[in-house]
Order: structure tokens, then sequence, then C-alpha cells
């Protein structure tokens, strides 16, 4: 993987990428900064926190809180995690948990594909793996399944999609060049249409999957936006040359997980989709909320970045094929999803105020207030599950996801709404956030 000597110029001496944001002719330089802080970890926790706040005040006209039965919650995930890893040797939470689902290791077979002395491709490779499967996860439905054409194993929802995702890219389906299959590029990008990517994830009338037109278009803008930033992509443009920029970044080998979500956050802002424009400016996935009052552009703005952060957790592996180890991983937030939020719902944390049958959209308040509740409840997770399996900060809320409450939310929404365990609140999704 070529060095780029002229991205290396705009690289922070702190590890961070030196970003210039070309700002929309409406905004103004005030409001374009503004919101641009909202692009980062910390903006999440504190916007989160608040509503929190707020719905326990009980202004909430949707939900209410039982503070009490996060003890049992606590309880649950704890048993959960030591059932499911009694050596408390708990992998982090990343999408590379799905690559190897049926406990089958798919990457390194891929791997032994690329030349083994040639590290950094083999980092290159891996990261643009992460980035398109990772943009392909969101709510795939309850009907849609994979079944692997080597083994005729058959997934569902994010294993089926991590599958999936991986056998396109094995079979050079993100690549514009047949010699090099094991990547992706902005030209093969720009050009994926549906009825490629239907084939890829075997979808179709008998077969449905939601938002499928949503990824596709998601995966095109990605292409766009690898091509817009030479500087960091490279030519041709791959997500992957980006590792070349962080080890050129790195102190002691070290990328803060926060730094490198804000420079994702700002790198590709302009593919989020349905994310929410102020003045033209994307902000991403965020939502409008009444708890959180500014008095600025970024009134009642709630961020989440869900799929930013998911990548940025899926990065770890990828990072250290390169020699690189990302760190201050509590620096992260939970993941604003349904599994997470499920759980709280199922187990009484949190309370609607009335049945909810109608599918809600993503940007409703109602969601929005889900999502926010979801991300500062797990922060008060963290605590109790580590002190009942005796383990200390080298259990981070990655470790809490995987161990955890994405897997306890899967179990208990199976108990609870067999057989596909679909969650309590019904959602309408276009494949870009759910």
């Amino acid at each position: 993987m070529p060095l780029l000597s002229a991205a290396r110029s705009t690289i922070r001496t702190m590890g961070a990428v030196e970003h210039t944001l070309t700002r929309p002719a409406a905004a103004p330089a005030d409001v374009v900064a503004q919101l641009e802080g909202l692009r980062s970890a910390r903006a999440v926790r504190e916007r989160c926190h608040a509503v929190r706040r707020w719905v326990a005040a009980g202004n909430s006209p949707h939900f209410t809180l039982a503070d009490d039965r996060l003890v049992e919650v606590a309880a649950f995930v704890a048993e959960l995690t030591r059932a499911n890893y009694p050596d408390l040797a708990i992998p982090p939470h990343s999408r590379w948990r799905h690559f190897s689902a049926g406990g089958i290791d798919r990457w390194s077979g891929l791997a032994k594909r690329i030349d083994k002395k040639d590290t950094d491709e083999r980092a290159c490779a891996a990261f643009d793996l992460a980035v398109v499967s990772v943009l392909l996860d969101a709510g795939a439905g309850d009907r849609w399944r994979y079944r692997e054409p080597v083994t005729g194993q058959v997934f569902a929802r994010s294993e089926g999609l991590a599958v999936a995702s991986l056998d396109i890219f094995a079979a050079g389906g993100f690549s514009s060049d047949r010699t090099q299959p094991l990547r992706v590029d902005a030209p093969a990008l720009k050009n994926i249409d549906d009825t490629q990517i239907a084939r890829g994830l075997q979808a179709g009338a008998d077969n449905p999957i939601v938002g499928l037109d949503g990824r596709v278009a998601l995966l095109r803008r990605l292409g766009q936006a690898l091509e817009a930033r030479p500087d960091l992509f490279g030519e041709p443009a791959r997500p992957g040359h980006l590792v070349d920029h962080l080890l050129h970044s790195a102190r002691d080998a070290q990328v803060s997980a926060p730094e490198l979500l804000s420079t994702l956050l700002m790198v590709l802002s302009p593919i989020w989709p349905s994310g929410l424009v102020i003045d033209g400016v994307n902000v991403g996935d965020a939502g409008l909320h009444p708890a959180v009052r500014t008095g600025d552009a970024t009134d009642r703005i709630v961020p989440f970045h869900k799929l930013s952060q998911w990548l940025t957790c899926s990065l770890l592996e990828p990072l250290a094929i390169a020699g690189l180890t990302i760190v201050d991983l509590d620096g992260l937030t939970a993941l604003a999803e349904y599994r997470n939020g499920g759980l709280l719902i199922d187990l009484g944390v949190i309370k609607p105020r009335r049945p909810i049958v109608a599918p809600q959209a993503a940007s409703s308040e109602l969601v929005v207030e889900w999502r926010a509740l979801t991300v500062a409840l797990i922060d008060e997770l963290l605590g109790p599950v580590r002190e009942r399996l005796g383990l200390g900060v080298e259990f981070t809320l990655l470790h809490l996801l995987q161990g955890g409450t994405w897997r306890a939310g899967r179990e208990i929404a199976r108990v609870l709404r067999p057989p596909d365990g679909p969650p309590p609140i019904p959602l309408v999704a276009d494949g870009t956030v759910f």
C-alpha cells in the first residue's frame, strides 16, 4: 500500500486527520462550527444523558423510567456474559464477531489469498471489508435469510448480512479490477446497482430484505465521498488507504477511538441519506428532542452516529493487522439500536406510557427518546456488570455490548416475541439507521 505523501501534510500532531469541510453557501461559518461540534462521541453522550434526566423528571409523554430495574438488568447481562464466555475472555463488540458466524474463521481463508508478507495490503483489505459490511448492516427485516453457498448454513439479520457482504467482497463485487478482487474502490461503488446487491444478498420476492435501495444508495455515496478526498483515500480511492494516515499520525502506535470516530464522521458526512440536515449541513444520524435546548444551531439536536460508532468498533482488527491499537474504547457510547434498547424495555427499565402498535419512524420523537435513553442507561450498566463479573477497567463498554447487552437484548426478544424476536417497538426502516 503506497504512502500518500500529500496526505501526510494534513495530519495533526494530536493524531487526528486535519479536515477541511466545504461550507454550504447558505450556512454561516458559526453555524457550521456549531454543527460540527455534534460529530463526536462526547456530544452523543452529553445530549443522551440530558434526555435521560428529562424523562426521569416526568416530562416525557412517551416513557417513564424504573431505575431500580437496572439491578436486574445488570444481573441478567452478567449471567449471560459468564455463560457465553466462562473464562471471561470477552472480545470487543465488532463486525468481526459476525464474520465468524457458525464458528467459521472466514477472514483467515481470505487473508491467505493476499501475500502473507504484504501486511499493509492485508490491513487495507480488512479495512475495506469492514467499511462496506458495516454500511450494509442495518435491519434486514424478519423474513430475510442468507444461505451460505459453501457451507449451506442459513443466517439472518446481522450475521446474515455479514456473511453475505463478505461473500460479495470475496467475489470481487466491490472492486473495479478483476485482477485484484479483494478490495473496495470508488469506481466499483459508484456503479453498484440494486440488482447486483440483491443478487449478492439473495434478496427477492420470496426472500425480501428491508431497505435494499437505501443500502445501494449508501454505497454509491460512499464511492463519491472517497473520490472527493484523494488526500485521504488515494488513487484508486479505497477506504483502506486511511490506514496509512493513521499509521503516520499515531503516537506510540495507538489511535484514540473518539478521535477515529470524529475522523470518520467528518470524511463520511456526505454519505448519510436520512440524516438531519441543518442549513445545508448534514449532521448525520441524529434526531430532534425537546430535552436539549441550546439556543444555537444545535438546539434540540441529539446525535447518535450509530453506524459510524459501529464502524469504529469494527476497525480494531484491521488496525491491529497494521500494528495499531485503538485505545479509549469507553470514550465511545453504546450503540443506539433496537437490541440494546429493546433489552431495557423488555426488562422494564424503560416503560412505554401506552402500547405502541403503529410502526415508528427513526426521526420520531418517541424513537429519538428511546435511542437516547438506551445510550445513557447502558452507560450506567457498565459499573454494576463489571462488579458482578469481578473485572476492572479492562472490561470496556465494547465488552459490555458483546458479552453483553446486545446478546441479552436478542435473547429476551426471542423469549417474549418468538420466533424471530423483533424489537418491542415496531420500526419503519430504510436500511440505513437500524
